[in-house]
């Protein structure tokens, strides 16, 4: 895990371009505090900033030459070991235990098809002298971030926001279409959209060609996607192939040269991380790390961490509680590295989770996003899963479902039939339509005038569609970027083995009722796990996600200064109907919570993070 960084420029000299070079490196020097280094070739510059993972030695820094290819690359190749000895047998030799050299090899071997050769999370740019290209690659989820400005003829590249806001390209305007998905949709990207017009980002699961001597025209193309396709198997052999397959990707993502340790929330998800740990390497000393608020009103998951500490002694748990002061303090330097305004309040707690591991020398986490995407473990899911009842007119299954779940929350008989309601609302209009719906009407609308929604979704119909959207779009890829900003603000490389593509491929095979069955969200996984987990984890059906304090206590507490708003700031919104929101809310008013937290952290963005 590491940060890029680089230019091609022949407006400006090469000492300059170095010189603009490492500006960006050191202003990313917490992803990669071990080694900085860059190779220059006249006005083309790669940089990098190591954190040491794989194969410590000096021989494995970056940038990496292999032949004809120079590498300079932010992840990890999860199945490195096997591709090299294919790469071998294919008559490529080696000098490091590194998986950056593998890469390389794996280009010169398979070209621009080497991608789909790799289990990991990455964002590289590799350099061929032959041809002399740039090939630059992303991951299939977007794990690892790809920025870059590309005007004039110019093309600088970085793994944050903030690197690239020092360079002669920039030019500060900001992207309001996205600011307003972040306000309406909770969204902070879209597509190759960030929340400044002249920063890009390469989308995922794709890979850019830029040719050096002519015109820099970017080839971008996508290299995979997910298709859904149904097999044919008993749920018994389905829970043994989903099983295998997270085994499988646990432990590849526990190939580290340094030590792992893991978050552990209380909910399945990271639950069954850390225990499938355990399940696999018994009584291996582990180290855990939880974040827990426990005043009126707060979450606590404690009592569920500690079922999974009960079952496993082996492992060692570390927890934080954030103070008010702490959050006072820390606020601004966590929504610096962030890079963007937070849609949220839960980054906070992720970062001060990040900062507890990195308090324990801690340099590898494994995390557990990304399984509540293709495994329903979202409740609106359930609207999505009646729907496709009612299209298969399983009326009967329809009706059940949709007591049980509305049972489940106490709804009474208006609440029951909204409920209902919404989810025949599915049969009858596609994805696009829906979230169209929502973000003109689920908050208020703040733009100044309505238009057409400024997003196009996968056209997937049914639960599958719902789910593809989630990883591609409505999000994962919100998750994914504060994953990457909050580890790498204390060089901590974070890793998310729920999203081993090969295991999502697999669960896409599966049909609906194999990943939720009656209150039983992500089925296949508790009952694949159900030897591995404790019991209350197994049987647990509330979805509590990362619950902060934020939008009514902190926002109300150590950090009611960011409701001290100049309107002026916000002059693309309208202003009137803002000041009403934000009004009501200093009142006691609640019902606009999420959305005064949006506005007051969009607000403190613009004012500190811009220019």
């Amino acid at each position: 895990m590491c940060g890029i960084a680089g230019l091609f420029d022949a407006s400006v000299s090469p000492e300059q371009g170095l010189a603009y070079a490492n500006q960006m490196l050191h202003t990313t020097t917490h992803r990669g505090p071990d080694a900085t280094d860059t190779w220059q070739q006249q006005h083309l510059i790669l940089g990098h900033n190591r954190l040491s993972i794989i194969d410590l030695s000096t021989h494995a820094n970056q940038p990496m030459h292999y032949a004809h290819a120079t590498l300079v690359f932010n992840g990890e190749i999860y199945n490195y070991i096997e591709l090299r000895n294919q790469l071998k047998q294919a008559g490529y030799s080696f000098t490091t235990q590194s998986d950056s050299e593998v890469i390389l090899a794996a280009y010169l071997y398979w070209g621009h098809q080497c991608v789909n050769y790799f289990v990991g999370m990455w964002a590289f740019v590799l350099y061929d002298a032959k041809q002399h290209q740039l090939f630059i690659a992303r991951d299939r989820f977007g794990i690892k971030p790809f920025n870059y400005i590309l005007t004039n003829n110019r093309f600088y590249f970085s793994s944050e926001y903030k690197a690239l806001k020092q360079m002669p390209v920039y030019n500060g305007a900001v992207n309001y279409t996205q600011a307003l998905r972040g306000l309406q949709l909770g969204w902070l990207c879209y597509k190759d959209e960030t929340y400044l017009q002249c920063i890009k980002s390469l989308p995922a699961a794709h890979y850019m060609i830029l040719h050096l001597h002519q015109q820099l025209q970017p080839e971008i193309k996508c290299y995979w996607q997910i298709e859904p396709s149904k097999i044919i198997a008993s749920f018994q052999d389905k829970v043994q192939m989903f099983k295998q397959a997270f085994a499988d990707s646990i432990q590849l993502h526990m190939r580290s040269d340094v030590t792992v340790g893991s978050c552990l929330s209380g909910g399945i998800d990271s639950s069954a991380i850390v225990s499938m740990v355990q399940h696999l390497n018994k009584s291996m000393p582990y180290k855990s790390f939880s974040i827990y608020y426990d005043g009126k009103g707060d979450v606590d998951e404690r009592p569920f961490i500690n079922e999974v500490l009960h079952k496993y002694p082996a492992i060692e748990a570390y927890f934080k509680k954030p103070t008010d002061d702490e959050v006072a303090a820390h606020f601004h330097n966590a929504l610096y590295h962030a890079d963007v305004p937070a849609t949220g309040s839960s980054f906070i707690s992720q970062y001060f989770l990040m900062q507890l591991i990195a308090s324990q020398k801690i340099k590898v986490v494994l995390d557990g996003q990304g399984s509540d995407e293709y495994l329903g473990g979202y409740m609106h899911t359930y609207y999505r899963l009646i729907a496709d009842m009612l299209r298969k007119n399983e009326y009967s299954s329809a009706f059940s479902t949709t007591k049980q779940i509305t049972n489940q929350f106490g709804f009474n008989f208006k609440q029951k039939a909204i409920h209902f309601a919404k989810s025949a609302l599915c049969t009858i209009r596609t994805e696009q339509q829906l979230y169209e719906f929502e973000y003109k009407n689920y908050f208020p609308f703040l733009g100044r005038a309505i238009h057409d929604a400024p997003f196009q979704l996968d056209a997937h119909a049914g639960m599958d569609g719902f789910l593809i959207n989630l990883i591609q779009t409505t999000s994962l890829p919100s998750l994914l970027h504060y994953e990457d900003r909050n580890s790498m603000a204390f060089s901590i490389e974070s890793r998310v083995p729920f999203l081993d593509h090969r295991l999502v491929e697999l669960a896409f095979s599966f049909q609906n009722d194999d990943k939720i069955q009656g209150l039983s969200t992500k089925h296949i996984l508790r009952e694949a796990l159900r030897d591995v987990l404790p019991k209350a984890i197994t049987e647990r059906k509330d979805k509590k996600g990362f619950v902060t304090p934020g939008e009514n206590k902190w926002l109300r507490g150590p950090l009611q200064h960011l409701l001290q708003i100049d309107y002026d700031v916000l002059s693309f919104l309208n202003v009137d109907k803002v000041k009403t929101i934000v009004n009501q809310y200093s009142k006691g008013d609640n019902s606009n919570a999420v959305l005064v937290w949006r506005i007051a952290t969009l607000h403190y963005w613009l004012k500190h993070f811009v220019h």
